[in-house]
């Protein structure tokens, strides 16, 4: 029986006041999606399979292991809640953690839970999403998993200190851009790090404050 499912609708100022001061003793938070070498996340048709073709290879390298490893919670919006099936997230997921999504329209049934993961449903906005990610995650990182648009509002919002992007070796023409905001040419990056893992380029940069 599906339990835990919690809806909030916070004071997003407030939430947002006291979010850099828990982020500097807790964990960082770290956006990351996959995308092809031209810069989108989708095909036309909001296909992923193309980018994601190495899933099941990725199973239980260090690649994976560790950044399972370091998550403590997860944020992802609707469109990537639903792109599967969340009933079936409980031992499957490669996160059994606390994951926060955002929509205005939590479904009216509940997913699935268990004790390690339980879903949230945030109505008011990305700043409140990460305060809450940040407590449920606690020393650990919270990842955010998608989609676009919830990485291009947080790193608008000055909300993540890591952005991770993997690069596939796939031309989509046409598609879902990953940054698609003009925005965004005021967030600065530090490279990190450069990993090839199998058939894609793994980017890792920190987001200068």
């Amino acid at each position: 029986m599906a339990r835990n499912v919690q809806w909030f609708d916070l004071d997003t100022t407030a939430a947002a006041g006291a979010l850099r001061e828990r982020r500097q003793r807790l964990g960082k938070v770290i956006a990351g999606m996959t995308m092809s070498l031209d810069g989108f996340v989708a095909d036309p048709d909001g296909n992923v399979d193309r980018l994601y073709s190495d899933l099941e290879s990725l199973q239980g390298t260090p690649y994976m292991n560790d950044t399972v490893d370091e998550t403590g919670a997860v944020i992802m919006g609707r469109k990537t809640f639903e792109m599967g099936d969340p009933d079936s997230y409980v031992g499957t997921y490669e996160f059994q953690v606390a994951i926060f999504v955002l929509t205005q329209h939590p479904p009216r049934t509940p997913p699935k839970q268990d004790d390690r993961l339980t879903f949230t449903f945030v109505r008011d906005g990305v700043a409140s999403a990460v305060a809450q990610a940040t407590a449920a995650a606690g020393e650990k990182a919270v990842q955010v998993v998608g989609g676009a648009s919830v990485v291009q509002q947080l790193l608008q919002a000055g909300l993540v200190d890591e952005l991770h992007v993997d690069v596939m070796p796939v031309l989509l023409g046409a598609g879902l851009r990953l940054f698609d905001q003009a925005d965004l040419k005021r967030v600065g990056l530090e490279t990190l790090g450069v990993e090839t893992v199998g058939q894609r380029t793994s980017l890792r940069f920190r987001v200068a404050r």
